[in-house]
């Protein structure tokens, strides 16, 4: 089957995680081509079109180059790519592990049981609310997280009501917090939390703390 895997990709690099529970771990990431939402906030805007084919053997070879047994997939949307599917059971077969970042209007459950989905619930303010696939956040996935990025105190109103009203909390390994990078101080966001008592995780992105202004590559 893995001869078969080809995938389109933008980018693979070996970085510090910024973001979820894992956040400070070295990883390697490998960024898939594409992606069908576009998100007032994306900061990976280059991944939408840039990028060629490479086989998952080629891939692995490059990622087993870094002596690190972690990686990301992303994007772009990398689930947006069928073959992404099978690649994600292919590094799992070679003893690694694997996180998927996905933007959550893909149904994950295709997703190897195996794997952990960083799974992000679009707000009003990133323009693709009505693109939210809300059967991913029934599906039987405690291992996975939800993330939430915040614009302003209207998406923070809002996020907060999805998590109390679908009990999230109870029912994924983390609730992820992040306020958009420029637009809405992480003070702010942690006094909005504080206030409602609310269960979730807030994080800032560290990877633009550790190399500001550098937007590939990190």
């Amino acid at each position: 089957m893995s001869s078969q895997i080809v995938l389109k990709v933008n980018e693979v690099f070996h970085s510090i995680q910024g973001e979820g529970t894992r956040t400070g771990v070295p990883m390697v990431f490998v960024r898939l081509t594409g992606c069908p939402l576009r998100c007032t906030w994306c900061d990976t805007a280059y991944a939408f079109h840039e990028g060629g084919p490479r086989t998952a053997e080629e891939l692995l070879a490059q990622i087993e180059g870094f002596r690190c047994r972690r990686v990301l997939l992303t994007g772009g949307e990398p689930l947006v790519q069928p073959a992404a599917f099978d690649f994600v059971t292919f590094l799992l077969d070679h003893g690694l592990e694997v996180c998927v970042e996905t933007s959550g209007h893909v149904l994950l459950d295709r997703l190897d049981p195996r794997a952990v989905a960083i799974v992000d619930v679009k707000c009003p303010g990133s323009g693709e609310e009505k693109r939210n696939e809300w059967r991913n956040l029934e599906l039987p996935r405690p291992q996975d997280e939800v993330k939430f990025v915040i614009r302003d105190r209207a998406d923070y109103e809002w996020a907060r009501d999805v998590v109390r009203e679908r009990a999230l909390h109870e029912k994924r390994h983390a609730v992820l917090f992040s306020p958009v990078h420029g637009a809405l101080d992480p003070g702010a966001l942690a006094g909005f939390v504080l206030a409602d008592a609310l269960p979730v995780r807030l994080q800032v992105q560290l990877h633009k703390i550790l190399w500001p202004g550098v937007e590939r590559g990190v």
